[in-house]
């Protein structure tokens, strides 16, 4: 994967679009949206972009307000199993459709959120 090829295509506004894109439509889904308080979907979708800036385009902005990612344990409060991860890379990829137009790029990224959904799994099944 080509971090660099893909925050030069993106930018700090394609990740911002991205993951407009997809909290817009994790509001709406029945699995795995009610994981998220309804008082912080800003918040989630903030600490997600932040997220993704860092691990792309090494932006700091995530560590200064966090520190280490830490996603394992901050993701084991929930319940994630095979349908919790397939759903969210689902809502991904479609937000991904959405926002990026390079074909290789959004193919980049599935993997990535692919590896990323496997790796947060917790319960079996």
């Amino acid at each position: 994967m080509d971090e660099q090829l893909i925050y030069a295509t993106l930018g700090k506004e394609g990740f911002t679009e991205l993951t407009a894109a997809f909290y817009r439509r994790m509001r709406e889904d029945d699995l795995i949206g009610p994981m998220y308080p309804d008082n912080d979907w800003a918040g989630a979708e903030e600490r997600l972009r932040d997220f993704l800036l860092f691990r792309f385009g090494a932006d700091t902005t995530y560590l200064e307000k966090r520190g280490h990612p830490r996603l394992r344990a901050r993701h084991m409060p929930f319940q994630i199993g095979e349908a919790e991860a397939q759903r969210w890379v689902e809502i991904m990829n479609t937000a991904a459709e959405e926002v990026v137009a390079d074909p290789g790029i959004r193919a980049e990224l599935l993997q990535f959120f692919t590896q990323v959904a496997d790796f947060l799994k917790n319960q079996e099944g």
